[in-house]
């Protein structure tokens, strides 16, 4: 304060002193204002700085980390679009599978009602053989007694069984020639 009390302007009417500004009032003015900013600087501009600068780096963190989860969601978009198409494919395997079965099942269900009914069939005509024969062999007996009543009115007498089944034999094969 000394160097602030020795300090005059040579002439008051010229320089700083036409302006009206005091030399003294000026010079301890810039050491308070100086004085001021050190202190505010120390205490106050340093921790304001630092808690733009926490801001700064939280509202970046924040913007990095939100363009994190867009990509992860566009990744989990893809993931689950993949997986959905997987499924369907899987899907779609399954029901052919299903339908190839089915119509496998519904062939061989057809072979065996075929089977079945040649079976049926072969077991029809082999009954209808039978009884053809049966009922051959019951009308060859009953032509048979029919003639033998024939040739005994024709002939007037009794004829055995020996000449009858000849009569009858011969008789028989002049009806296939």
């Amino acid at each position: 304060m000394l160097l602030v009390s020795n300090i005059t302007f040579a002439d008051s009417s010229s320089g700083i002193g036409a302006l009206g500004i005091n030399g003294k009032a000026f010079i301890i003015q810039l050491i308070t204002f100086v004085l001021a900013f050190m202190v505010l600087q120390h205490w106050a501009f340093k921790p304001i700085v630092k808690l733009m600068d926490r801001r700064r780096k939280t509202i970046e963190d924040g913007v990095l980390l939100g363009e994190q989860m867009r990509k992860d969601k566009a990744a989990l978009e893809a993931k689950v679009a993949e997986e959905l198409a997987k499924a369907r494919s899987e899907a779609d395997g399954i029901i052919a599978e299903a339908n190839t079965a089915a119509k496998q099942a519904i062939r061989e269900a057809e072979d065996q009602a075929r089977q079945k009914a040649a079976g049926i069939l072969a077991e029809a005509s082999e009954r209808i053989e039978t009884e053809t024969k049966r009922a051959r062999k019951k009308l060859e007996s009953d032509i048979v007694s029919l003639v033998s009543d024939a040739t005994e009115a024709i002939i007037g007498e009794k004829v055995d069984a020996t000449k009858d089944a000849q009569l009858i034999d011969r008789v028989l094969e002049e009806q296939e020639a």
